[in-house]
């Protein structure tokens, strides 16, 4: 099958704001592989590791399907691609023909191992390591998915599932992507997930990536749904790894879903959408008990404000 391999190379003097508003635009119309090419801030020491080198030209790749429909995609995506530049973000957009095999596997060459925390590494299924005796050592093949850890909203994310995950705890993955957070989860001692996706390879590639790291089935369920449709369930520990107006929309939702001690880790906000954020914390009673900042990143844990104390 041949694919549309579209490039959003961009001018800004706020790459992390193009980042976000583009990476937007690709999901929105269910673009497959997002490769986002920009530098990335050096995380703190112990914490990640740079696996792509500073690029040349600040850019977001996505591939889409060469079929009938495409090109009426392609002229939504220029169309909101240009109305960037009210932020000031100047973007070109760039269209290849490509056959899946000459790009399904290219950007293997840059996901490297990678230790998140002391204890846990990434590892991609194509790279050798030899473990630490004490190490949670997560399988990886994120294949169309979006999530490789590598990115600070994702390693933010492991590091406060680590934080706050009790062992045998519920826990709900919005936008699960890779499966990675899930797997975390899992291998740190949740029991009876949920991982939801809008992308339907998403969940198929989770499913893989679960069973890879020998995640039991009858510990998960997996389904392309948005959370607004998925049972009024309440977990412990809920992980949105999305973008800030996602995460205000369905802040009602999430909050609907946290058992009553629960918490709800919050990632893939840049600081300028913080506020947006917690606007929508207020308004749904929950209140922040930790933080973590990498670069322009912001990742919060989130309780329900007790009514009697104020507190959390």
């Amino acid at each position: 099958m041949k694919f549309k391999k579209i490039t959003a190379a961009f001018e800004t003097t706020d790459i992390v704001l193009a980042e976000e508003l583009i990476c937007d635009i690709f999901f929105s119309f269910n673009l497959k592989g997002v490769v986002c090419n920009v530098p990335l801030e050096e995380p703190d020491e112990g914490f990640g590791t740079h696996t792509l080198s500073v690029p040349d030209q600040n850019s977001i790749e996505g591939y889409l399907p060469d079929i009938d429909s495409s090109d009426i995609i392609l002229e939504k995506i220029q169309t909101r691609s240009r109305e960037l530049t009210s932020f000031g973000i100047q973007v070109k957009i760039e269209v290849e023909i490509v056959d899946e095999n000459d790009w399904a596997d290219a950007w293997k060459t840059y996901f490297n191992v990678t230790r998140i925390t002391d204890r846990i590494v990434i590892k991609p299924d194509w790279k050798d390591h030899d473990p630490a005796p004490d190490d949670i050592v997560i399988h990886l093949d994120p294949g169309m998915a979006f999530g490789t850890g590598t990115h600070p909203t994702t390693s933010m994310c492991i590091r406060m599932i680590e934080k706050f995950l009790v062992p045998g705890s519920g826990f709900l993955d919005v936008g699960t992507g890779s499966g990675i957070l899930m797997i975390a989860a899992a291998k740190l001692g949740a029991k009876k997930m949920t991982g939801i996706d809008t992308d339907e390879i998403a969940v198929g590639i989770s499913r893989k990536n679960l069973d890879k790291n020998g995640v039991e089935p009858g510990l998960y369920e997996l389904a392309c749904t948005t959370l607004d449709q998925t049972p009024q369930k309440t977990y412990e520990l809920i992980a949105a790894n999305i973008i800030a107006q996602v995460i205000v929309n369905v802040m009602p939702d999430l909050e609907k879903r946290m058992a009553p001690n629960g918490v709800a880790i919050l990632s893939g906000i840049i600081r300028e959408r913080k506020p947006d954020v917690l606007a929508a914390l207020q308004k749904s009673c929950l209140n922040i008990v930790h933080e973590f900042n990498e670069g322009e990143w912001v990742a919060l844990a989130v309780k329900r404000i007790d009514n009697k104390s104020g507190r959390p």
